[in-house]
């Protein structure tokens, strides 16, 4: 027997229940179909938990702009729904002179995205802010933040509950029909498998977007995007942080380098470095532990032998792999695929969570207009 619905949202992460959220209040029937047992189990909950400032996107890039417009609603939606968050702000150090013009090359990109509260410090405004600092200039960007992301996805979950939509666990999809103007038919498997007729469907499904796109007979083939995994560590600080602010290094040419970020409770934590794999494994690599010490000692010299603690693994499904310039998100609709009330969410890492109302907004619109 084939079940009949408006909208199906595949993936239960941050973007797949923003989404939700979004139709939900726009008045749609939704049904979230998640593969694992709880919501946000993948990239959603296995990352520094940062308000991005949108700062480091290219400018006019999807990215920058769903950052810029993201940021200021993810922070006034945080305080209208009791989500545990601070501006707790950050500073991206430049450790050498060498790096001073790097320091102002991100400020005018930063600037050219809208982002118009950086400062320019020199070594001593920094040490003022953070003692402990090395550097020898920094930049302070106050709408920086941190956020429980548990709260968050929580928070969109009731929302969406409450206007109508429903969240069915254990829910994976493993494949599906496409049919030209008659909406999607999905294949479901799980403990009682069924089959769902959808009008609209959102493939938020994160590390496994491309998979999903793949399974959908009538798909085009050459629309389905290659994916690659960037694994990062994160490794904890035993006792009390230091440091009060977010501290970020200057990026690197894979990265933004081992910064160090705060949790709601104030614990640190340092990461992530960047390891290509080739499957999904969260275990942490405890040889990695000494790269680790080297690069924080750059900017925090006083770090101890024996301080750092492993703590936990994400990965970022990239569009781009290993010596290629960073990817874009990639909202994939009807208009690009040629399949009706079909939307793909490609390549949605960073800053993802920052962004993921104006990204919700976004597909609503696309969703609606198909």
């Amino acid at each position: 027997m084939t079940e009949s619905v408006d909208c199906v949202v595949i993936g239960a992460g941050v973007i797949g229940l923003a989404c939700a959220r979004t139709l939900a209040l726009a008045g749609r029937e939704v049904i979230v179909l998640e593969a694992a047992g709880a919501i946000g189990t993948e990239t959603s909950s296995r990352n520094s938990e940062v308000i991005h400032a949108g700062i480091y996107y290219p400018p006019g890039s999807v990215k920058a702009v769903l950052c810029v417009q993201g940021k200021e609603l993810l922070y006034a939606y945080c305080e209208a729904h009791n989500v545990a968050h601070r501006r707790c702000g950050k500073l991206i150090v430049a450790t050498s002179p060498a790096q001073i013009e790097t320091l102002h090359k991100i400020l005018a990109q930063a600037t050219a995205n809208g982002v118009h509260d950086l400062k320019l410090l020199t070594a001593e405004e920094a040490r003022a802010m953070e003692p402990q600092l090395r550097c020898v200039a920094a930049l302070h960007s106050p709408s920086t933040g941190i956020i429980d992301s548990h709260g968050l996805m929580l928070a969109y979950q009731g929302e969406a509950e409450d206007h109508g939509a429903m969240l069915a666990l254990h829910s994976p999809v493993i494949g599906g029909t496409t049919q030209r103007g008659a909406g999607i038919t999905l294949e479901v498997g799980g403990a009682e498998p069924m089959t769902i007729s959808a009008r609209t469907v959102i493939n938020s499904a994160g590390l496994t977007a491309q998979r999903v796109a793949a399974a959908l007979q009538g798909f085009p083939p050459d629309k389905v995007p290659p994916c690659h995994y960037a694994k990062g560590n994160y490794y904890a600080l035993g006792g009390r942080s230091p440091f009060r602010h977010l501290i970020y290094p200057v990026p690197e040419a894979a990265g933004l380098g081992v910064h160090l970020t705060l949790d709601m409770a104030g614990q640190a934590r340092f990461g992530p470095d960047v390891e290509w794999i080739a499957k999904i494994d969260y275990d942490v690599d405890l040889r990695r532990a000494d790269g680790f010490y080297r690069a924080i000692r750059d900017y925090w010299p006083g770090l101890k032998d024996g301080q750092l603690a492993p703590g936990y693994a994400g990965i970022r499904p990239k569009l781009g792999g290993p010596d290629q310039a960073a990817g874009d998100f990639l909202i994939q609709g009807p208009d690009v695929h040629g399949v009706g009330g079909l939307v793909n969410l490609f390549g949605i890492e960073s800053p993802g969570l920052t962004a993921s109302l104006a990204l919700a907004k976004h597909v609503a619109q696309i969703a609606c207009s198909t």
